[in-house]
């Protein structure tokens, strides 16, 4: 079914439909039954009797067409205003990311012309316009060459329906298992879908390759009835030969803040890192009562949660978001992390992706 630009069906298609109509009073003169005329002409019996009834009261004229079933919320010349708005980009309306949302979308319309549209609207305003819902692609603001957000990006195995590693020993001290794992944090923004016209893929301005980023190490915390906790701490990468990872020693400094913030023992559950099976380590944990460690099987990634706490803030505020300097950096993540710390369900969501559990394990 073809529509026009501005919305509703076009001429040719009104024409077509009241020819239809038209028939359809020919044969109601004729005293033919609803069901065959519905059969004959292709449409619906409830179509039919609107038509039969519309007919007696009014004759072969309340048959003609009456124009577009509705009128567009904006005209064709209110919607070229909105696009040269739209055109500006997410920032020059205060957005801090490069991503139309219907809800952004939403709100500049209300701010530009005084009108309060639902979401739904919008949407139709903008598919009738032709756009789309769509990825976008980069483009350099400065530099030579595109540098991708770094992470833990492994392939792995798929191990389901097991218990979380050192839950029994956790049980019997009472401890709370905690589970560790780094990612890094670079300049270039990962890409998120934004509204844009249909043909025409939006672009996202982007810095070019840098050296500065952010690891940042994370601990995600449970124990059956207590509240589930995320703990982690950043290493900023600006100057040249700098390590990029975090060093033995920042792994046992965040061990000591978890256990002093969750006021008990820890059992915590890490990865086969070669820092992380480092001697001074193993004999850090020997050491200290509070503290028991368990290393997740080989090259198995997916049985940890925070692998899955990493796309949370990829996903959220630093989506399309240009990044211009590392302060800028800092804040983003920082308000996507705490965005996290302020949401348990986010943190249990992270255990229940993994397919493990802190229950009881289920009898075969």
């Amino acid at each position: 079914m073809r529509y026009a630009q501005g919305g509703g069906l076009t001429a040719e298609r009104r024409a077509f439909r009241e020819q239809v109509r038209r028939e359809a009073g020919a044969r109601f003169e004729a005293g033919e039954r609803t069901s065959a005329i519905a059969r004959d002409l292709r449409v619906s019996e409830r179509s039919v009797e609107r038509w039969r009834r519309a007919w007696r009261e009014g004759g072969e004229e309340a048959l003609r067409s009456s124009g577009p079933a509705s009128v567009p919320k904006l005209s064709d010349d209110r919607f070229a205003e909105l696009e040269e708005e739209l055109g500006k980009g997410p920032a020059a309306h205060g957005f801090e990311d490069q991503r139309w949302t219907l809800a952004r979308v939403r709100t500049v319309t209300g701010r530009r012309f005084r009108m309060r549209l639902s979401v739904a609207t919008v949407w139709r305003l903008l598919k009738r316009h032709g756009r789309s819902w769509q990825a976008p692609a980069r483009r350099l603001s400065s530099g030579t060459s595109t540098r991708s957000s770094c992470g833990s990006r492994w392939g792995y195995p798929r191990l389901r329906g097991s218990a979380a590693p050192g839950r029994s020993t956790a049980a019997a001290l009472g401890a709370r298992v905690v589970l560790e794992d780094e990612a890094g944090f670079a300049m270039t923004p990962p890409r998120a879908r934004t509204w844009g016209r249909r043909g025409h893929t939006p672009v996202v301005r982007v810095r070019g390759r840098s050296r500065r980023r952010i690891s940042v190490a994370a601990l995600c915390c449970y124990k059956s009835g207590q509240k589930s906790r995320m703990i982690y701490r950043p290493r900023f990468l600006l100057l040249k030969g700098a390590r990029k990872s975090f060093a033995r020693t920042d792994y046992r400094d965040l061990a000591v803040r978890a256990h002093i913030q969750l006021g008990g023992p820890i059992v915590l559950v890490r990865d086969n890192l070669n820092t992380h099976l480092a001697v001074g380590m193993k004999r850090y944990a020997a050491e200290h009562d509070w503290l028991t460690v368990f290393q997740l099987p080989s090259y198995a990634p997916d049985l940890n949660p925070v692998e899955g706490l990493w796309s949370l803030p990829r996903r959220g505020p630093m989506a399309n978001t240009a990044i211009t300097d590392p302060d800028h950096l800092t804040g983003v993540l920082r308000r996507g992390l705490r965005h996290i710390q302020l949401r348990s369900a986010l943190i249990d969501g992270c255990l229940a992706g993994t397919g493990l559990s802190l229950g009881p394990p289920t009898p075969p």
